[in-house]
């Protein structure tokens, strides 16, 4: 080889970077194959091999790629096949719970007919006798049961019929609260002009009272009414008289001091005997009002208003009450069939 395929061949192999450890052997060994004076056949031949071995390289770089996209791809794979497993080592611990689940139900269902097996063969040894016993306690519980049950269907009812008549009861009562309340306003309304003049209405106990002071109606001693006292009865009995269902109680009431009298009225028995009487015929004098509705008393001094003896509370205690109650008839009624 000439000098100057010499300084070729030695530039080549500076210049390339990529020759590896083999091809860099060869053109040194080509060098030295030169150096010796080699044929141009010989040297033909080695740069043949170059190339062969130039052309290999390239293939094993291409190889090489290759293997590297498939790493790549069985890395990807593998990445998915682990996921995988993960969510199946899941599935497969969800599974044996459940399976240990199930093995405990088992379990449990086995005991209980273990169990009923006993039952069955203690009642299957037992003698006949002990079963009839057994039958018979079963059949007196049984009725008993029956029984009970029949006495708290009947309680039951027999409450039910209780709060029925209760409700009823209370209505009833409700009733004849109004009417009470209805009867003092149609009274305070009928005796507005006698308010302030010896003449008061009020409500107490489910009754109305109206009460008059002796000097509305009588002179001291005596039991002739006075015509003022006379219209406001007879204003009393039109309200009395459109109110059927009302019972009236007409009541005298005296004071304290004795009263020494002559003829029919010797005492103060008297004399409020005599002044509930007078008002009670002023009342009947309405021909609306039936007597049966009407019952006069005479209570002289023993239900007074005030107790003290003095002057202001012995006039307060000389009065007339009118007292006027709702009729209980139907009340009477419930309570009688209860």
């Amino acid at each position: 080889m000439n000098k100057k395929v010499k300084e070729v061949t030695l530039t080549a192999i500076k210049k390339s970077k990529k020759m590896n450890a083999i091809q860099k052997t060869l053109v040194l060994s080509l060098l030295i194959f030169s150096a010796s004076c080699v044929s141009t056949k010989q040297f033909s031949e080695v740069q043949d091999k170059l190339r062969n071995y130039a052309s290999e390289n390239e293939q094993l770089k291409h190889g090489k790629m290759e293997l590297e996209a498939a790493n790549t791809e069985l890395t990807s794979k593998n990445e998915q096949l682990s996921a995988q497993n993960r969510e199946l080592s899941a599935q497969l611990e969800e599974s044996l719970y459940k399976l240990n689940v199930e093995k405990q139900n088992v379990n449990v269902l086995e005991k209980e007919s273990a169990d009923l097996q006993r039952q069955m063969e203690m009642l299957n040894s037992g003698s006949s006798s002990e079963i009839e016993k057994l039958l018979e306690e079963l059949l007196s519980a049984r009725h008993d049961l029956n029984n009970r049950e029949d006495k708290l269907r009947g309680a039951e009812k027999e409450l039910e019929d209780r709060n029925a008549k209760l409700i009823e009861l209370q209505n009833i009562l409700a009733q004849k609260d109004q009417a009470v309340k209805d009867l003092k306003s149609k009274v305070v309304d009928a005796l507005v002009g006698f308010n302030n003049n010896g003449l008061t209405v009020h409500e107490k106990n489910g009754k109305v009272y109206v009460s008059l002071d002796e000097k509305l109606l009588f002179k001291t001693g005596k039991w002739d009414i006075d015509p003022n006292g006379q219209n406001a009865i007879r204003e009393l009995s039109k309200v009395l008289a459109q109110n059927t269902d009302i019972n009236i109680m007409v009541e005298g009431h005296t004071d304290d001091v004795p009263m020494h009298g002559l003829g029919d009225v010797k005492d103060n028995w008297d004399l409020s005997v005599m002044r509930s009487t007078a008002v009670t015929k002023i009342l009947t004098q309405n021909k609306q009002i039936d007597p049966k509705r009407i019952i006069s008393a005479g209570r002289s001094e023993y239900l007074p208003l005030s107790p003290d003896k003095i002057a202001e509370a012995r006039q307060m205690n000389r009065r007339t009450e009118i007292i006027l109650t709702p009729k209980l008839d139907e009340l009477l009624k419930l309570l009688e069939l209860n």
